[in-house]
């Protein structure tokens, strides 16, 4: 009875080691891209959701205290994504700390065939993808543009919108304001590598703006 008892701690001991080593994989990644959730904090997620299951299968086997994993989980997600501009930064992030937690819950239940095929697909999506994001952005990426001119006039609006149409390039005016001799814009542009590059030489070029950053 008593070696049982000592195979079922060493089983479940052996789990919270897996989730170590897992969760290193993944977080070693994460460090290495200097992310918000690196090296020891994907570790401590995997590991914890490990051990919240094991808890879960010993004091709740219906896998009820187990099913709150995905409702703390949501929070870390939810603190690692934030808006920069008009693009939502750290969804990449958020995402891993899920699936990191849905390892450890799979090592919990001692389902480490499920867990190690995860981690082999998280590490070729998070390594082996990485150049579609890059292929794609010099195809189409969006960018916000503010713009400060000293014309005013209503014409000057057209004239702008012209240009940015021979350059190829979708654009749209999210906010104007006016103050004294000068014009404020912020327009959201879409385009190429390619034609955003044509945007900011038209946009040094001109004389009537005087400020502009992207």
């Amino acid at each position: 009875m008593l070696k049982h008892v000592d195979y079922i701690v060493l089983d479940e001991i052996t789990k919270l080691f897996v989730a170590l080593v897992l969760g290193a994989i993944i977080g070693a990644e994460r460090e290495y891209r200097t992310k918000s959730a690196g090296f020891r904090t994907v570790i401590l997620i995997t590991v914890g959701s490990t051990l919240f299951t094991i808890v879960s299968n010993i004091m709740s086997p219906d896998g009820r205290i187990a099913s709150n994993i995905v409702t703390g989980i949501g929070f870390l997600g939810a603190g690692a994504i934030f808006k920069e501009g008009a693009n939502i930064k750290g969804m990449t992030t958020a995402t891993t700390i899920w699936i990191s937690a849905a390892i450890g819950m799979a090592i919990g239940n001692a389902q480490y065939e499920f867990a190690f095929v995860a981690v082999v697909i998280v590490m070729i999506v998070l390594l082996g993808f990485t150049w579609m994001p890059h292929a794609i952005e010099r195809i189409n990426t969006e960018q916000i543009y503010r713009i400060t001119t000293k014309e005013v006039k209503i014409q000057y609006h057209s004239d702008l919108r012209d240009q940015f149409k021979s350059c190829g390039v979708k654009a749209k005016c999210i906010h104007q304001k006016k103050y004294d001799e000068e014009m404020h814009l912020t327009y959201s542009i879409k385009g190429s590598r390619r034609q955003h590059q044509q945007v900011i030489d038209y946009l040094f070029m001109n004389e009537d703006i005087i400020t502009f950053d992207v």
